[in-house]
């Protein structure tokens, strides 16, 4: 039976990164997958650009860009390995990238690049790497190592880093089994769901707007009341079935189903004022005058929908201007659903970090580590994520070799 130091399930951006630092520290490490293929969630990111880690994270107020049950668990990982350490090892590979907005970094070329740094990473370690190959089972043995029944034979080793992710984009390779081991091994998890995710609306109620799609701008959105509330400032996208676009797929992971949402489809325009000039000095249609502060199409849409606004702006009542106003600036709508993790950028949820140390990656169940995806800490949309991938599997990688030395 092959004896590692330390074994890997998962080969995405915290299971070759782990095993990449983990190796480089001297240790012999294994990384096991089902798929064939490595970093498949990489290689899709970011318009196959890999929106690989956001410049404006806190480490000292993760809450502001983090979701977990716990948002503070990983401000010690994240400040430890930072955006600009992996800055760094981008320049070190001649990664060359640019920012996009607010914060966000992405390849120039493409997302290859990046992996293909996570491979040479992982080949300077002198990482094995077995794919595919699918885990049938995990135990742990009488010395309080762990074998693995993998499908090229049994393995085993004194840890085992859990880097399987969500269940988000399940064609993709996405599976459960890192829950699972957390279940099999009596650690508790917080329930996942889709996080980043378009959201949808009943075909009837959708109705006025279904002709909409395609259609994208700047809006502010947001859900929530009072303690809970949340808005974001980001460009919404109509679709077919409901709204995406970064606005949305931002406040999908803050929203709870039954509830509405909130947006302000004009947040740059006073619409009560510019209607009220408008009234005053002009004879076009309400349609027309409204053409020239919100997108035409979406104007169009609007005024379908009262007769009181299909008509000149100077014959419209106050009272009606007053009400096109407070309808566009203030539109809410209650999601019928969400277009679920095949459309989902990410997970929320996962193993609780109440079981978890927040310095070292490591459960309460000795010699197993949980990193990136798995575990209940969810980034916003732009780099966040993959952020939390490299800083958790940073702090997994160094506990594991100071184990080693120990």
């Amino acid at each position: 039976m092959q004896d590692f130091d330390a074994i890997v399930i998962g080969a995405g951006a915290a299971g070759l990164f782990c095993a990449g630092v983990a190796g480089q520290r001297g240790l012999r490490v294994l990384v096991l997958d089902h798929s064939e293929k490595v970093a498949e969630k990489v290689r899709i990111s970011g318009g196959g650009r890999a929106n690989f880690t956001n410049r404006d994270i806190d480490p000292r107020a993760p809450h502001k860009h983090f979701l977990s049950e716990n948002p503070n668990f990983c401000r010690s990982a994240l400040s430890r390995y930072t955006p600009a350490d992996f800055i760094a090892l981008m320049q070190k590979h001649g990664i060359t990238f640019h920012e996009k907005h607010k914060g966000q970094l992405f390849c120039d070329r493409s997302a290859e690049d990046l992996i293909a740094l996570l491979l040479a990473e992982c080949e300077a370690g002198g990482v094995q790497r077995w794919q595919p190959c699918g885990v049938k089972a995990l135990r742990v043995a009488g010395d309080g190592s762990y074998q693995i029944d993998t499908e090229r034979g049994t393995v085993s080793s004194r840890a085992v880093v859990i880097a399987t992710g969500g269940l988000s984009i399940p064609k993709i390779g996405a599976t459960d089994f890192g829950y699972r081991m957390a279940k099999q091994f009596g650690l508790r998890t917080v329930e996942p769901r889709p996080g980043l995710v378009p959201l949808t609306f009943d075909g009837e109620a959708w109705a006025p707007y279904a002709g909409l799609s395609g259609l994208s701008l700047p809006v502010l959105i947001e859900t929530g009341d009072k303690k809970t509330r949340m808005s974001f400032a980001e460009d919404l996208l109509f679709t077919h079935r409901g709204l995406s676009g970064p606005a949305v797929l931002q406040i999908s992971s803050y929203w709870r189903e039954g509830t509405p949402i909130r947006i302000n489809l004009a947040p740059e325009v006073d619409l009560p004022a510019a209607l009220a000039r408008a009234k005053a000095t002009s004879r076009k249609l309400i349609a027309n005058e409204l053409a020239a502060l919100v997108p035409s199409r979406l104007a169009d849409a609007w005024v379908a929908q009262d007769k009181d606004w299909q008509r000149p702006i100077s014959e419209a009542s106050d009272k009606a201007l007053a009400r096109l106003a407070e309808r566009l600036s203030r539109w809410e709508l209650t999601p019928t659903g969400s277009e679920g993790y095949k459309k989902a950028e990410v997970t929320l949820g996962g193993v609780d970090t109440r079981e978890l140390s927040s310095q070292t990656m490591a459960s309460k169940q000795p010699g197993l580590y949980f990193i990136g995806e798995v575990v209940d800490v969810t980034g916003w949309l732009g780099g966040y994520n993959f952020q939390w991938a490299w800083a958790s599997a940073h702090a997994c990688a160094v506990a594991l070799s100071e184990q080693k030395t120990a």
